[in-house]
């Protein structure tokens, strides 16, 4: 199955001001978030994406902007199902704040029993996030072949939920992922597992290109299934 590669949208000026922005309107990049939205194309340059599926919310669809301006002919995409998470009567508030709030325990250390007042459920986030992959991963294979790559730009709890999902972990250890803003996470899923390749990746992704299967023949294998290169074996969210 298809190679998944994960973008964090750039920093935005909620995390410069220390907000949990959820699906508040308005946020945007910052001049930070910018330049790393820049430096995206060249990142990216030797890989052929085979589609560019984004958040729904600006600061991803910002994020974007280079790349598809560098590259014209890719197909890109919404989906609604890889927004932000519904933070609720929590969104727009300053972190600081929300530190003090009996839930945050919650949030950070037992997210599966967690439900933001009057917006959504960590476990529900999850759920329509790994769907959509699973969507999109069966949709790139069938249109682009089972060595394809294809990017998605989403959001931090997203991201670390989903790379959560593909090592075997319960969500309650999610928050003990790391992505950063514009870092790239590289997910290959197989017949039989997930082989995470790349996680919170802020330089080069040359080596996520598909392999040349001209330069495979007469490889004998391993003992173990291999995937991409050398593979046999309450942060983020604003």
């Amino acid at each position: 199955m298809p190679t998944l590669i994960l973008v964090r949208h750039g920093r935005s000026t909620a995390n410069t001001d220390g907000l949990l922005a959820g699906r508040t309107p308005g946020v945007t990049l910052d001049e930070r978030g910018r330049r790393q939205a820049a430096a995206l194309p060249d990142r990216l340059r030797e890989i052929p994406l085979a589609a560019a599926v984004s958040s729904p919310l600006r600061r991803c669809q910002e994020t974007l902007m280079p790349l598809t301006a560098a590259r014209p002919e890719l197909p890109v995409h919404t989906e609604d199902r890889i927004t932000e998470c519904d933070y609720g009567d929590w969104s727009g508030r300053k972190l600081a704040e929300l530190n003090g709030e009996p839930l945050m325990t919650t949030v950070q250390q037992h997210p599966s029993a967690a439900a933001f007042p009057g917006g959504e459920s960590m476990r529900a986030m999850q759920a329509r996030a790994v769907e959509a992959v699973r969507d999109w991963n069966a949709r790139i294979e069938a249109e682009h072949g089972a060595d394809a790559v294809y990017l998605m730009c989403s959001h931090g709890d997203l991201i670390k939920s989903i790379v959560a999902d593909a090592l075997g972990m319960h969500l309650d250890l999610f928050q003990r992922i790391s992505v950063a803003p514009c870092s790239a996470t590289a997910i290959a899923y197989t017949p039989l597992r997930p082989f995470v390749l790349r996680l919170g990746d802020t330089g080069e992704l040359a080596s996520l290109a598909p392999p040349d299967r001209k330069d495979e023949e007469g490889d004998t294998g391993s003992t173990g299934e291999s995937a991409g290169e050398g593979n046999a074996t309450v942060g983020g969210s604003a």
